[in-house]
Formats: C-alpha cells, structure tokens, sequence
C-alpha cells in the first residue's frame, strides 16, 4: 500500500507541476502579448498622455493665474486702506505738528504769515487813503488859488549867510 501511495503522490506531483508549467507559459504568452501591444500602440498612448497633460497643464494655469488676480486685487485693496490709514495718520501729525509750533511761534511773540498778510493790507489801504486824501489837498488848493489871486511879484530872495569867522569892522573902513 506504501507504494500505491507513493506513486498516487508521484502521479500528482507530475500533473501539479505540468499545470504549473502551463501556467507559467500562459503567463509569458501574456507578458509577449502586452509587450507587443505597447510596442504598437506606445507611441498613441505616449501622444495621448502628452495631449492630456498640455490640457492639464493650461487648465491649471488658468486657475492658478485667476487665483493670483484674486489675490493681487485682495492686496491692492489691502494696500489702498493701509496708504489711507498712513496719509490719515500723517495729516494728523502733521496738524499736531502745526498747532505746536504756532504755539510756540506765539509765545515767542513773533508775528505769524497771516498778520503779516493782515499788516501789509493795512499798509496797502493807508497809502491809499493817503493817496486820495492827497489828491483831495490839491484840487482844493487847486481851487483856492483860483479863488483867491497872490501878487506876481516875487519876494526878495534872501541871500545866504556866508559862513566862517567876521571880519572886524575896523574904523579906517567906517569913515
């Protein structure tokens, strides 16, 4: 019975190794096929990859270039409001700045633009009444010299007196 079994198991073991050599072959016959379907349809297959990927690629860059304009107009108006807040703060600065110096410009006693201003309009409008008032002195002078007639005749002009020392009278010349 030993031997009936050990051929049964011999018997098996050849069908076992003869399904696996099918197999393997199979296998192979399998592996062959798909090479040469690569072989002959690569090239489709490498173009069509290439295809999707341009496609992938521009739509990609689409989306990310509308994100960026999303993005830059997001930081422009960031920006914008922060350039607001600074020119605000600087105006107020500034004005505190002014206030200061005015201040201090008028504790100091010395005068501002403004009164200077307000000084030289002064002055302006005095030369000018000035002016009119003087014009006003002429036509009336004008008139009373028409009114009222002086001699032609001019006075005596005065001679000078010389300066220097006096001679003395000496009596010789007054006789």
């Amino acid at each position: 019975m030993v031997k009936k079994l050990k051929s049964e198991s011999a018997s098996d073991d050849k069908k076992l190794a003869d399904a696996v050599r099918a197999s393997a072959q199979q296998i192979w016959h399998a592996g062959l096929g798909a090479f040469s379907k690569a072989q002959e349809e690569g090239g489709k297959v490498f173009d069509k990859l290439v295809k999707d990927g341009a496609e992938l690629q521009k739509r990609t860059q689409k989306l990310a270039e509308n994100k960026v304009s999303d993005v830059s107009g997001t930081v422009e108006k960031i920006a914008g409001n922060l350039s607001k807040q600074a020119a605000g703060s600087w105006d107020k600065l500034e004005h505190v700045f002014e206030e200061r110096v005015s201040r201090a410009v008028q504790s100091l006693g010395i005068p501002t633009q403004r009164d200077i201003k307000d000084l030289h309009r002064r002055v302006e409008e005095l030369h000018l009444s000035m002016n009119a008032l003087a014009a006003k002195k002429r036509a009336v002078e004008k008139t009373n010299k028409k009114t009222t007639k002086k001699p032609s005749a001019r006075p005596a002009a005065i001679s000078p007196k010389k300066s220097g020392t006096k001679k003395p009278v000496t009596r010789s010349s007054a006789k």
